[in-house]
């Protein structure tokens, strides 16, 4: 017996499994892709995050900048400081001094009487002092034997002068004084009759912060130390 009309499809398991979801086959053809108003808004948010990170950036950046030239200016201070104390300490250094005068010819004969080293000037932001250092040769021509140093307020600096003309020594530098003390430890104005020496010193950093309002936006540094310079008289 022959069958006759249109033979009849089965129905795939897919189409009969999700013919029963009308609901999830309407979700899927809506999910292609983002809408306009989508795409937008999550720009929006995006740059919002960009801006707040990139702030957040600026700000610490901004924060590492101002405390390295702190660090930097505490630096300068401290190390200037150093050698400053360690070669006024030195002032008034002539062996010869308490030496006689020898007639034996050259090299043996060191000393020809006494250099006569001592501080020769004393100001408020300036010091002049001679020590015999180069082989104790009665003179004070040698090198690093006659100093001055003293404060260039024009260029924040402190100079330092060895017979060749003033050299700058320390930069960003708001400020040099010294004071000066005799025996009993009063403060003198006399040369002749200083014994200790007060330095103090002011640096500042080389930049300004824009957001500190004091000193011009300078950050600054503040030290002091006192010197006894060992050779001058008791």
């Amino acid at each position: 017996m022959t069958a006759s009309g249109a033979v009849k499809k089965k129905p795939s398991d897919n189409r009969r499994r999700w013919g029963r979801f009308p609901e999830v086959n309407r979700t899927l053809r809506g999910s292609c892709g983002f809408t306009l108003l989508e795409l937008l808004t999550s720009l929006v948010v995006g740059m919002i995050v960009l801006g707040a990170m990139y702030s957040l950036f600026i700000i610490q950046n901004r924060h590492f900048t101002t405390q390295e030239q702190i660090a930097e200016a505490q630096q300068i201070a401290r190390t200037t400081m150093d050698a400053m104390a360690r070669e006024i300490t030195m002032a008034g250094f002539d062996p010869c001094a308490s030496l006689p005068s020898l007639t034996l010819p050259f090299p043996f004969n060191l000393c020809n009487g006494p250099a006569n080293a001592a501080i020769t000037a004393a100001g408020a932001t300036s010091l002049s002092f001679t020590a015999d250092l180069n082989v104790h040769n009665s003179v004070l021509t040698d090198a690093n034997e006659n100093v001055t140093y003293a404060f260039d307020s024009a260029n924040y600096r402190i100079t330092r002068n060895t017979g060749g003309g003033a050299q700058p020594f320390a930069e960003n530098i708001e400020d040099l004084a010294f004071t000066y003390y005799d025996g009993g430890g009063a403060v003198t104005a006399t040369v002749a009759s200083i014994r200790r020496i007060r330095i103090a010193i002011r640096a500042r950093t080389a930049k300004p912060d824009p957001g500190y309002a004091p000193n011009g936006g300078y950050h600054t540094y503040s030290l002091t130390s006192y010197v006894t310079p060992r050779n001058l008289p008791l």
